[in-house]
């Protein structure tokens, strides 16, 4: 374990932070089932919790930071950590910044296209959650990462399989080419998260590997 002794409450505050960008994967699907079956009541509902758990993950990453410098706690693994925290914030940003598009723009998605978003939006809240369990790993054994982030990865070449033939489907459609454009803008968007997620995965793997040598 990384952490004992009087850093030991860092690890609550962490894992707090871990879990807030879990739930978010969590309601991402949702949200987009909400969004496709026309439901925008519900939709604003999953939005707005979104935004209240990125929120709250920004105020408790920046508590950990604030503990970690003004209590001098472990120095040696301080830029990691931060780092870590820093780069799976940025997936709790993406799945924000994606389900206020939806919200802000209000694309019209053909029913021939809701299981390609559908999908989309489940290989990119896997991708998530595996990031998160692989996270929670490397605080705990660290022998654990190298396999939980192949999870990642898988789950990001699996989204990215989803997002080409959806864009594909896209333009396969009777759409106008701007509606079309419109559409594969959002697939991209989409997509993101899962990029976002095995961005954050390649930092962790690199930061395993330093503890392990």
């Amino acid at each position: 374990m990384l952490f004992t002794g009087p850093t030991r409450s860092i690890i609550t505050k962490i894992d707090e932070f871990l879990n807030k960008v879990s739930e978010a994967a969590l309601i991402l699907l949702p949200s987009v089932e909400s969004y496709l079956q026309g439901d925008l009541e519900e939709y604003e509902v999953r939005v707005r919790q979104i935004e209240i758990l990125e929120g709250q993950a920004d105020t408790t990453s920046r508590d950990v930071e604030t503990q970690m410098y003004t209590r001098s706690l472990i120095p040696e693994n301080r830029g990691d950590v931060l780092g870590l925290l820093e780069s799976t914030d940025n997936v709790i940003d993406t799945i924000k910044a994606t389900l206020l598009l939806f919200s802000q723009e209000t694309p019209t998605i053909p029913e021939s296209l809701h299981s390609g978003f559908r999908n989309l939006a489940e290989a990119c809240a896997q991708a998530t959650e595996s990031l998160v369990t692989a996270e929670h790993a490397f605080f705990r054994d660290v022998r654990m990462v190298h396999d939980l982030v192949h999870k990642v990865k898988f789950y990001e070449r699996e989204a990215d399989r989803i997002s080409d033939h959806l864009k594909r489907s896209i333009f396969q459609t009777d759409l106008d080419l701007a509606e079309k454009i419109h559409l594969r803008y959002f697939a991209t968007n989409v997509e993101k998260v899962s990029d976002a997620a095995e961005d954050a995965s390649q930092r962790l793997s690199i930061y395993a590997i330093k503890r392990m040598v």
